[in-house]
């Protein structure tokens, strides 16, 4: 039996770099749902389909096969049994991940194939709607947070350290506005899931939550 810990929260609130560290000390895989979307863009593009060409789109989902598995500690992307990791992060790739990710069939078969996954391996999943939508049987469910003014002075201090401009005020109110349409838009939107344990990370460092996710995990382990 595979276990999984799913792992949703606002924008800002350390999900991914959680999940992968609690992924690393489990020895679970990180399902990195963003590098599936590539893929699957790859994918569209290698077969000469266009990214406004939405039928053609949801046509072609089905005879793309996406997973993830580990190998030497290094995470690899497979299309259709094949490693795409030097394939799937040029800007080519962005754009059309950008667009092809909003149609609602490409969505439907990816949260399909990352469950397929979650039933195979141990995996650590992180998002918006991964509770309540993608593995709403997770073993352990966290909703993790943070204030809008500690998501803003983390990004602040990101991109500050890149030698990037930027103003806090303004780093916050965009996270606000995020934060708004994640937990309005249409399809999956952002909440906590009924049986999701709540988690504030705002005071905490990123070992403590790493650490307050895994005693989560002790019981079932």
């Amino acid at each position: 039996m595979s276990y999984n810990i799913a792992i949703d929260g606002p924008a800002g609130a350390g999900k991914s770099t959680i999940a992968k560290l609690i992924a690393k000390k489990k020895g679970f895989i990180y399902v990195d749902t963003g590098a599936m979307y590539r893929a699957m863009a790859l994918y569209f593009l290698e077969n000469g389909i266009s990214a406004e060409d939405q039928d053609k789109i949801s046509a072609a989902v089905q005879n793309a096969d996406v997973t993830i598995s580990y190998e030497n500690g290094e995470q690899v992307v497979w299309l259709n049994g094949r490693n795409v990791n030097g394939l799937i992060r040029t800007e080519e790739v962005s754009q059309m991940t950008s667009k092809s990710s909003t149609n609602g069939t490409v969505r439907k078969k990816l949260v399909e194939l990352q469950q397929a996954l979650a039933k195979k391996e141990n995996v650590v999943m992180d998002g918006r709607d991964i509770g309540t939508c993608v593995l709403p049987d997770a073993d352990v469910k966290v909703y993790l947070d943070a204030s809008s003014h500690v998501r803003a002075h983390r990004r602040y201090e990101e991109l500050k350290a890149k030698g990037e401009p930027c103003d806090l005020a303004v780093i916050e109110k965009d996270i606000i506005e995020r934060d708004y349409r994640d937990m309005h838009r249409e399809i999956s939107p952002l909440k906590r899931a009924e049986d999701a344990q709540y988690l504030d990370s705002s005071d905490m460092t990123i070992e403590q939550v790493a650490d307050a996710i895994i005693k989560m995990c002790d019981g079932g382990l």
